[in-house]
């Protein structure tokens, strides 16, 4: 059973390699490429060092896998410039392309590493006290990923615009980190018992 998971944690790391150097291939703004990918490159590099210590359960590598894919793709063509949701924008007449607000309302499955976590190295177990600790976590990280954007738009200039991806709207930050927790949400709703299950074996 062990080699089995193994095997899939191994399918799941080349793939995210794959996507990685699918993206910077061609990708549109080198720039905003690195500034883009470097957090999901450094938390793999983390989860790569330290997967002897504390691996995760497959769930929670699949869903990491997700994420990192989603960034990398958001990298390679910035996150306004997404052709499928692009597309999206032009059939539904929106007023910007929405794979920002998407890839922010996903990052909140991040929630069920974060519960792992929790579960795995503290004394709380599947409790009320679980969930809102675990969505307090999502939205601290959520706010803290848009105080570093703040911060690089700050020290660059407009030559950090595509890495904010606001597309004009004044409410971006607030809507990103909305999202996040409406995503934590759903995940918990959805995926904790199934987690459970993982935990277990």
């Amino acid at each position: 059973m062990l080699m089995r998971i193994n095997r899939i944690h191994l399918l799941l790391f080349s793939m995210i390699i794959i996507v990685f150097i699918w993206s910077s291939i061609k990708a549109t703004d080198y720039f905003t490429w690195v500034l883009e990918v470097t957090p999901a490159v450094l938390g793999i590099f983390i989860l790569v060092i330290t997967y002897r210590k504390f691996p995760f359960t497959t769930l929670s590598y699949l869903i990491i896998t997700i994420l990192a894919i989603f960034m990398f793709i958001g990298g390679h063509y910035t996150y306004a410039r997404v052709p499928l949701f692009h597309w999206f924008k032009e059939v539904l007449h929106t007023q910007r392309n929405e794979y920002d607000r998407f890839g922010h309302f996903a990052k909140g499955f991040f929630a069920i590493a974060i519960r792992e976590i929790l579960i795995r190295k503290s004394c709380l177990q599947p409790s009320k006290w679980l969930i809102f600790i675990t969505l307090s976590f999502v939205l601290a990280i959520s706010a803290l990923y848009e105080i570093v954007e703040w911060l690089v738009a700050e020290i660059l200039g407009r030559s950090a615009k595509d890495f904010l991806g606001t597309q004009g709207d004044v409410w971006d930050s607030e809507w990103d980190m909305s999202l996040s927790f409406l995503g934590g949400i759903l995940c918990l709703i959805l995926l904790s018992k199934l987690h459970n299950t993982f935990l277990k074996k």
